[in-house]
């Protein structure tokens, strides 16, 4: 966060609420050493509206001069990042596009004609800078007689990009949500699954109901079983889903009680039978008339286990 970027937001005169909003947004997520890198879907959820309604207000920050969009590509795998976003308060000292940055009309013609990023959704919500200042193409060196350097921006903000690298990896988990329930995950959803609020909503079987990727994807090939066509939107999988979160609950309770459950005591075994029932007719517990056999009777007799009125106490004859 960067309080001079917002404070410098607050003092712009003439927006609409909205388009503030945003522009509040992207300041708050500025950092002084690094930049701003948020991403589209963060930007999106941070300003409670839809990716095609935050382009909308970006555009217009864009053509009134208060930012400009640079969009980044890895240089390793070609493949989109987060765009980069020249704040007007930046643009009086600028620098020059990192490498791998396109801008300007090949940068849209560029986007235009690549495979959408799973992390920006498709090319028609996606909108990036017109053409550059060509001041900005000046040498990032100042004057050498001052001696003063400004390097480029080498990487985002550390939160950023783990914030970009738990993105990926759920949007990734989403992909395999929507193929376990029978959508075509490049294909056109129904509206309740698509932008920030289905993404959100999903997440929040792992926040509030505590399930892992894995049981949220075994819960979802479960629900094909009740309901073999797929839902219109995450809400239609609530119940399932808070089924399976019952389940686990119930199954971590059952473990503990048997992790606590006393142990039995072993059975040991009887090696003289004379004394075991010499013992039992002494006592005072429950001897059936037909639980002593005669030779047994006799065996203990002999042996001065017992009396013969112990005996017929015990309706021993």
């Amino acid at each position: 966060m960067s309080h001079a970027a917002t404070n410098w937001a607050i003092q712009q005169r003439g927006l609409k609420p909205a388009t503030k909003i945003v522009l509040w947004h992207l300041c708050d997520r500025h950092n002084p050493d690094f930049g701003c890198f948020p991403t589209q879907a963060r930007l999106a959820e941070d300003a409670e509206m839809s990716i095609s309604s935050l382009n909308d207000h970006l555009k217009k920050l864009e053509a009134l001069g208060l930012i400009r969009r640079i969009q980044c590509q890895d240089h390793r795998t070609k493949r989109r990042q987060a765009t980069r976003y020249i704040l007007g308060f930046e643009m009086a000292d600028p620098q020059e596009p990192l490498p791998e940055i396109r801008d300007g009309q090949n940068g849209v013609e560029w986007e235009n004609n690549t495979e959408p990023h799973p992390e920006f959704g498709d090319g028609a919500n996606s909108e990036f800078e017109p053409d550059p200042s060509p001041k900005n193409r000046q040498s990032h060196l100042r004057n050498s007689e001052t001696n003063l350097v400004r390097e480029p921006l080498r990487e985002p903000v550390k939160e950023e990009e783990d914030a970009r690298a738990r993105d990926t990896d759920f949007d990734y988990f989403f992909r395999k949500l929507l193929i376990a329930l029978g959508f075509d995950p490049d294909g056109p959803l129904p509206g309740w699954w698509q932008g920030w609020p289905a993404l959100e909503h999903v997440r929040r079987w792992q926040t509030d109901l505590k399930l892992t990727e894995a049981e949220t994807l075994e819960a979802a090939k479960m629900s094909r079983h009740e309901h073999p066509e797929p839902p219109d939107g995450p809400k239609a999988l609530d119940r399932i889903m808070k089924r399976a979160a019952q389940r686990k609950a119930d199954e971590k309770s059952r473990d503990r009680r048997e992790e606590h459950k006393p142990a039995k005591p072993a059975c040991q075994p009887i090696n003289d039978l004379p004394v075991f029932y010499a013992d039992w007719v002494r006592s005072e517990k429950y001897l059936p008339p037909s639980a002593i056999s005669n030779g047994m009777r006799d065996q203990m007799l002999a042996r001065g286990l017992v009396t013969q009125e112990q005996l017929r106490e015990r309706g021993i004859q």
